[in-house]
């Protein structure tokens, strides 16, 4: 069922792994992410193993909002309602804290970092680029949210033909009934979903 995959033509994608999403003071957020992180270090460490190719797409806002979507929705990402004049605000800036990969996943020099600006980890981003020098046809997913980057980026890599892999216990958001949904009942008709367990087996 989990078939090999060919080290060689896999990248590992971290989406949004950063201090502000991960390292929140609230053991709520703690309490939900703790065992995504540790399953996110065993997933880095087997495709480091293997001399996967490691990529971390992270936010990258402007301080003045200068490049910040200013649409109008109902809700913001936590479902809570949002005026029609709602102005849309960075959540953290660019080269803070808060905007770092968590040290826990410490990117090293050989590994692509891209920077991003919208959900979709491909949008306006040299990713797709670097994946097709390194002629990578198998990409996978790591990180959250699960129902908004995670899922806008799977969607693009659907549409650009790279075959996918979901790592479900590597994932995460803070809606997590919509990361059941999308692992239950969207990203199977769209590539593989694993276990962290599973991937380790595939990769080795």
């Amino acid at each position: 069922m989990n078939r090999a995959i060919d080290p060689n033509r896999t990248a590992l994608l971290f989406f949004d792994m950063l201090n502000g999403h991960i390292k929140q003071d609230n053991p709520e957020t703690w309490g939900r992410v703790a065992p995504v992180v540790h399953n996110a270090i065993r997933l880095l460490q087997a495709a480091r193993n293997e001399n996967v190719m490691i990529a971390y797409a992270y936010a990258n806002h402007r301080d003045d909002n200068g490049t910040t979507a200013q649409t109008i929705r109902d809700t913001d990402n936590w479902m809570r309602p949002l005026s029609f004049d709602h102005r849309e605000t960075r959540i953290f800036g660019a080269g803070s804290w808060e905007a770092k990969v968590i040290d826990e996943l410490e990117p090293q020099p050989q590994d692509y970092m891209i920077p991003k600006f919208r959900w979709n980890a491909f949008h306006q981003t040299y990713l797709d680029l670097a994946l097709r020098v390194k002629k990578i046809d198998t990409i996978i997913i790591s990180g959250g949210s699960t129902d908004v980057g995670v899922a806008s980026t799977a969607y693009c890599a659907r549409d650009l033909d790279y075959n996918l892999i979901f790592a479900s216990d590597a994932s995460t958001s803070h809606q997590m009934e919509s990361h059941h949904y999308f692992m239950r009942n969207v990203f199977p008709r769209m590539g593989r979903v694993r276990t962290v367990g599973e991937i380790e087996d595939m990769l080795k």
